[in-house]
């Protein structure tokens, strides 16, 4: 089996998994999680953020977007411009966004963009990942090269239940150094401290 082959097996079992997660399960773990952002020390000193607009199967990112723009801190969210490529755009209200590709909430096409260095804190989305920060998207690319330009602080966000040991890594696929999910933070598999 490729690996190729090996992730769009992993993504099937980990949808059937997510499927079957309870309302209240993932409305508590969702709470649990973003709790646990907002108390981040990384998270709490960064300017600017860039974080991923949550669909019903993801956490729901709104609360962070929302405190974000409350903080006064600049917000980026993706924008899909292509097959695999995504442009970091600031909005400043939530009401800019509409569903675009897949369904995602995107900003307008005309909100400003940034540069992946302007970001001080990256918050990211997953099907599922490890504890060391290995993870598996949907299959786009659109992360993967964001992770090859970008250095900053960078958290993947992931319910306790569909974090899995193994995720088949090619060379391309950047591990992210914190997860966190409703148990904690986890730095390069390590559980850490938050604050």
């Amino acid at each position: 089996m490729t690996r190729q082959e090996e992730k769009q097996q992993l993504r099937a079992i980990v949808w059937r998994l997510e499927a079957a997660l309870t309302p209240e399960y993932r409305e508590k773990s969702s709470r649990a999680i973003i709790r646990r952002l907002l108390s981040m020390p990384e998270y709490q000193e960064a300017q600017t953020v860039f974080c991923f607009a949550g669909t019903d199967h993801e956490i729901d990112t709104r609360p962070i977007l929302t405190d974000v723009l409350s903080s006064g801190k600049t917000l980026c969210v993706p924008l899909c411009t292509a097959p695999g490529v995504m442009e970091l755009r600031q909005i400043t209200d939530l009401r800019q966004l509409s569903p675009g590709t897949f369904g995602i909430p995107e900003p307008p096409a005309d909100a400003p963009a940034l540069p992946a260095d302007a970001i001080d804190f990256a918050v990211l989305p997953c099907v599922t990942c490890n504890h060391l920060g290995h993870r598996l998207g949907h299959g786009g690319g659109y992360y993967d090269r964001f992770l090859s330009q970008y250095r900053g602080g960078t958290v993947l966000l992931c319910r306790e239940q569909l974090i899995r040991q193994e995720i088949p890594v090619e060379p391309h696929d950047y591990p992210v150094p914190w997860v966190l999910t409703e148990r904690g933070l986890y730095e390069d598999g390590i559980p850490a401290p938050l604050g």
